[in-house]
C-alpha cells in the first residue's frame, strides 16, 4: 500500500520561506511523477508543482519564480521550497503521486493527508 507523508508545514510570516517534504513508502517511486497540490478554504484544489521522472517540472502560475520542486529518488522524497510566501499561499498542501512518469492530470493517483501552511501578515 502506497503511503505519502508530508511534513514541514507551519506558520510563517509573509515574505518568509518554508520547505515541505513528502516521503513515500510502498512504492518504487523512481518510475512515478510526483507533485504538490493545495487547497485553500472555500477554493478548489489546485496544482502547485509537479516533477517527472526525468526531472522536468511544471508550476502553477501563482507560484512560478517563488516555489521550487525537487526529488531525491534514493530517499523516496520530494521537496517544495517555498520562498517569498504570500498571504494567498495559505492552504493545505497535499503530496501526490502519478501512475505515470509524466504529470498528466489523468494519471493522478495517490495522495497524502496534507500539511497546513499558514502565511501571516
Amino acid at each position: 500500500q502506497v503511503q505519502l507523508v508530508e511534513s514541514g508545514g507551519g506558520l510563517v510570516e509573509a515574505g518568509g520561506s518554508l520547505t515541505l517534504s513528502c516521503t513515500a513508502s510502498g512504492t518504487m517511486f523512481n518510475i512515478n511523477a510526483m507533485g504538490w497540490h493545495r487547497q485553500a478554504p472555500g477554493k478548489e484544489r489546485e496544482l502547485v508543482a509537479a516533477i517527472s521522472t526525468d526531472g522536468s517540472t511544471k508550476y502553477g502560475d501563482s507560484v512560478k519564480g517563488r516555489f521550487t520542486i525537487s526529488r531525491d529518488n534514493a530517499k523516496k522524497t520530494i521537496y517544495l521550497q517555498m520562498n517569498n510566501l504570500k498571504l494567498e499561499d495559505t492552504a493545505v498542501y497535499y503530496c501526490n503521486q502519478y501512475r505515470a512518469s509524466w504529470f498528466q492530470p489523468s494519471a493522478l493517483d495517490n495522495w497524502g493527508r496534507g500539511t497546513l501552511v499558514t502565511v501571516s501578515s
